[in-house]
């Protein structure tokens, strides 16, 4: 096995972005915002040969039993019984402060190795700031730059004389398992965060099924994840927006290797205004986008609000698979005006995802949890549906003859022939004379005679339109041949 380095310290000291640097990718949101990890995220990390599993923890803050700061604290003890080695960074600009000294003393009494990590050390004004840090009793600091890279070769020497002594062989194990610490596999994108990229067209047997948890905030998305792994992985508290990162979970069910991804709650845009806010916004709408099944997370005590709507729509227009969950059902007294009322604003807003599944439970108890990953794998299963070129056209032949496409400017629409050319979603292509003037109405129509017909509800599908060639097209010009009387070949 390889190491696991931790890196502790109190809030916005650079914790992430040295994490970001040592993983190679903007994976943490970054702002100047004290605060802004409160989960522990996992990575890849690498200095030059030497390569290990990084985790990023909140900041060290002292607490009332019970208070975030306390429960972030929490996380970070988790972190470290974890880890091999422990990074402790520091403001070499602020100097030692005494959140520094209460934390550096709880550090020496855990007994794991500690590297001290003086950031921010860009330029000579910082000397003082250095020699300070000798006071905290764990050791020669290190100057760093996180922002810019500085120091990572004495940081490199410094964990492995750490490994050393405590006998572990730091190149004992060069490949790291990347499903293991893997984030969001997704690719270089437009914004402050990035991601690898993943082919959702393609049977990948060998990744874990990706679900993403999403929904507005305080709707439990982090409870559920914690009931269904079964332990307080993630931070959670009567507080609105406690999730800021886009966290992922690694977990198993009934033999499938499953990736949950804790998503930050999105409320109303014109309610969006701190930057910090966007940022985690948008890290959750790139966690949709490449996720493979989305649960959209509902609070029943409130139901269904236009701000789900718009969730909803968003996981369509991705193409992704979607479950809807009803969670606090243990504190909903008329049942049936809920699912009243759910199935009425599908209708009317969402008529794409009719026969969605919608399951109810209580993430708190764990009451009716049980039904969320059969209908999570089903959803799955059928946005990865393919259906026979030959039972299609039969499918397009008797549809066409049941209701034809409709004349437009005094010309018929023909449509020849079709065939799916995609799973991941269910992706056809039509060929027909006019495919620019076929009106959406009917499309509408052959999506939901294709969703009735092949037994696919609730699942986006995607219909491209193109111009069938025409055999004869180019021939009628030519000039006829004199002796035959027929067209030239």
């Amino acid at each position: 096995m390889t190491f696991t380095l931790a890196i502790v310290g109190r809030p916005n000291v650079g914790k992430s972005t040295l994490f970001n640097r040592l993983v190679g990718k903007k994976l943490a949101i970054v702002d100047d915002t004290p605060g802004v990890t409160r989960d522990r995220r996992v990575g890849h990390g690498r200095i030059a040969d030497l390569e290990f599993i990084i985790m990023d923890t909140a900041g060290l803050e002292d607490g009332n039993p019970g208070s975030l700061p306390d429960r972030m604290r929490v996380q970070t003890e988790r972190a470290l019984k974890e880890a091999d080695v422990a990074l402790m960074l520091y403001d070499a600009r602020a100097g030692v402060t005494p959140t520094d000294e209460h934390f550096a003393s709880w550090l020496r009494r855990l007994g794991k190795p500690v590297i001290l990590g003086a950031n921010k050390c860009e330029g000579n004004a910082v000397v003082d700031g250095i020699y300070e840090a000798y006071s905290l009793g764990i050791g020669e600091p290190i100057g760093l730059s996180a922002e810019h890279g500085e120091g990572l070769a004495e940081l490199y020497q410094a964990i492995v004389d750490a490994l050393n002594e405590q006998g572990i062989d730091p190149y004992a194990n060069e490949k790291v398992d990347d499903e293991k610490t893997k984030e969001i596999d997704t690719g270089p994108v437009e914004g402050d965060l990035e991601y690898e990229f993943v082919d959702h067209d393609e049977e990948q047997d060998d990744r874990p099924l990706r679900l993403a948890v999403v929904g507005r905030p305080n709707a439990g998305k982090s409870t559920l994840i914690n009931f269904l792994v079964d332990e307080d992985r993630l931070i959670t508290g009567p507080e609105a927006g406690l999730t800021r990162d886009s966290i992922a979970v690694d977990w198993e069910w009934e033999g499938m290797a499953v990736k949950l991804f804790d998503t930050a709650g999105l409320r109303k845009r014109a309610r969006v205004t701190e930057k910090l806010e966007k940022l985690s916004v948008a890290d959750t709408l790139r966690a949709v986008q490449f996720a493979e099944v989305v649960v959209l997370l509902l609070d029943a005590e409130i139901g269904i609000e236009k701000q789900d709507l718009k969730i909803a729509e968003r996981v369509v227009d991705e193409g992704r698979a979607l479950v809807i969950a009803l969670n606090k059902w243990d504190a909903v007294d008329d049942r049936l005006e809920v699912h009243r009322q759910l199935k009425d604003a599908l209708t009317t807003s969402l008529p794409q995802l009719k026969g969605v599944t919608v399951i109810n439970f209580s993430a708190l108890t764990g009451q009716g949890t049980q039904k969320l990953m059969p209908a999570v794998a089903e959803a799955y299963e059928l946005w990865n549906s393919r259906i026979p070129t030959a039972g299609f056209n039969r499918w397009l032949a008797d549809t066409l003859e049941k209701h034809p496409a409709p004349s437009v400017g005094g010309r018929r629409i023909k449509i020849r022939y079709g065939a799916q050319i995609k799973t991941r979603p269910p992706t056809f292509s039509l060929f027909c004379n006019r495919p620019e003037s076929l009106p959406d109405s009917y499309k509408r129509y052959l999506e939901n005679e294709l969703r009735r017909d092949f037994d696919l509800p609730g699942v986006p599908l995607r219909l491209h339109l193109k111009k069938g060639e025409n055999p004869y097209e180019g021939r009628r010009n030519k000039p006829k041949n004199s002796k035959r009387g027929t067209y030239s070949r």
